[in-house]
């Protein structure tokens, strides 16, 4: 991506990994209005950016789903340099329909996120870090050294229960696990 002037961070690999397990699982985009379920044609992802006085601003990727990966790695690292040099304009902060914090950006292995309603999930994103995990190989269990990464979702129990909360960040592993760019 350099020959696009683009820096390539994990956060494109997560989202992407993120709008597929949204469509597998299109409740996680809906919206709650007073008694209302809105169902949304559109995955409008909101990302949060680290600002440099610490606070934290969401940009939104409208229609991120129609995006390659090239396209939302764009998309990315445009709303980043201009939140971060004051250049959004009020359109470009509103309107998600889930979002994606990554609190691992300052170290912390996971964080709970709270819910940017009237979005009815987050995903909080940890830092990666080595650590040892036991893996099996040939029938036989060992100690290996793997790089771990920490997924929390934010979730609104009057539309998602526990088991779907659950099934989703399951899909989200499975998609990064087996990604193909």
């Amino acid at each position: 991506l350099n020959k696009n002037n683009i820096k390539l961070t994990y956060t494109p690999i997560i989202v992407s990994a993120c709008i597929k397990a949204i469509q597998e699982f299109p409740l996680i985009n809906a919206s709650i209005n007073g008694n209302d379920i809105i169902h949304h044609q559109n995955i409008n992802m909101g990302i949060a950016v680290a600002l440099p006085d610490n606070n934290l601003i969401v940009p939104v990727i409208k229609s991120s789903e129609e995006k390659n990966f090239l396209g939302l790695s764009r998309s990315i690292d445009s709303f980043a340099k201009k939140a971060r040099s004051n250049g959004l304009a009020a359109d470009d902060i509103f309107g998600s329909t889930f979002t994606v914090t990554n609190p691992g950006i300052f170290g912390g292995l996971f964080g709970m996120p709270i819910i940017n309603q009237p979005n009815v999930g987050i995903l909080g994103v940890g830092a990666i870090k080595k650590q040892p995990v036991v893996i099996e190989l040939d029938g036989s269990d060992s100690i290996a050294i793997r790089s771990i990464m920490i997924l929390t979702l934010g979730f609104d129990h009057r539309l998602i229960d526990g088991a779907e909360g659950s099934k989703f960040l399951e899909a989200i592993r499975k998609n990064l696990e087996n990604m193909e760019l």
